[in-house]
């Protein structure tokens, strides 16, 4: 089995005015065979710090955007995943954040890692997404985004976590 790395991570639906959400359009740069896939923006939380500190931090970070308020947390999941030749299990903390601004994608301070595997971004519209082909991180979040976007927020956070593959259960 190979080495894994066990994370804590904070990930965030942003979403403007207008009800669009900011994807990032990203790739494996150690296995560009596994094609390209659109993703929210997110990390892993540094020693001390809030789920929702992490979740507005990586929107700076990852994708240049300072004025948002970052709301509860949705959804949880634990997922298990292969990126750049690491194996992770990470259990996310999913928030919502709003921004009043909308704006382009302007990364503030990605690692090199992201750095060469985010192709591009944008924002969506729920039924751009929802009609799109495209393969997305959380992969359930097709499913579950349209009560958001309506802005039915759950009381507690929906663990949304995709089924392990039989290997990854062992």
């Amino acid at each position: 089995m190979a080495w894994a790395m066990r994370r804590p991570a904070a990930r965030a639906v942003l979403l403007d005015k207008e009800g669009r959400i900011f994807l990032i359009q990203g790739c494996d740069p150690m296995r560009p065979e596994k094609g390209d896939w659109w993703e929210i923006p997110g990390g892993g939380i540094d020693a001390g710090e809030l789920s929702q500190d992490t979740a507005k931090r990586e929107l700076y970070e990852e994708c240049g955007f300072e004025d948002v308020v970052v709301g509860p947390c949705i959804w949880t999941q634990y997922v298990e995943f292969d990126f750049a030749m690491y194996h992770f299990k990470s259990d996310e903390r999913i928030h919502v954040a709003y921004t009043e601004k909308g704006g382009e994608w302007d990364p503030q301070g990605l690692e090199a890692l992201e750095a060469a595997a985010f192709e591009d971004a944008r924002w969506w519209t729920l039924d751009e997404l929802l009609a799109s082909g495209v393969a997305t991180l959380p992969a359930r979040l097709k499913e579950f985004l349209p009560d958001i976007v309506a802005g039915k927020i759950p009381d507690a956070p929906i663990d949304i976590s995709p089924p392990l593959a039989p290997s990854a259960v062992d």
